[in-house]
């Protein structure tokens, strides 16, 4: 199955998992820096560099540089990739909280990378958005 594509569905079911560690946004040259790619937890390839996105106690121990530290929610339903909706509706949710958050969105489900310090208020607000 593709996922769901019904925003009220996926608003009403969806189920913000705030996962353990702390991650951080780093940047590469070239993919062969990373010492053991099942530490990463995704990159992305642009003009400028690669991003990479570890635990922040990876970063600690390769001596990566970074200047964001973030908490990783999880969205624990499957969306479609083709909904619409959804990432509009828990960014203005996070958004009136005045909190910034930063979307990967994969092929099962919705991934929100806000700062740690706004991590529990994040949650609050994810799941009063399923409420609403």
């Amino acid at each position: 199955m593709s996922g769901e594509k019904d925003l009220k569905v996926l608003l009403q079911h969806m189920e913000p998992i705030l996962n353990p560690g702390e991650y951080v946004f780093c940047t590469i040259e070239d993919l062969s820096q990373i010492p053991e790619i099942k530490q990463i937890l995704f990159f992305f390839r642009e003009a400028e560099a690669i991003t990479v996105v570890v635990e922040k106690k990876i970063a600690d121990q390769w001596q990566w540089k970074y200047t964001y530290i973030a908490s990783w929610i999880s969205l624990n339903i499957h969306s479609s990739l083709e909904a619409v909706g959804l990432t509009a509706a828990f960014a203005n949710a996070l958004k009136k909280e005045n909190i910034s958050c930063n979307v990967v969105a994969a092929y099962y489900h919705d991934h929100i990378f806000v700062s740690t310090e706004d991590a529990d208020k994040a949650m609050t607000a994810l799941n009063l958005l399923r409420t609403t």
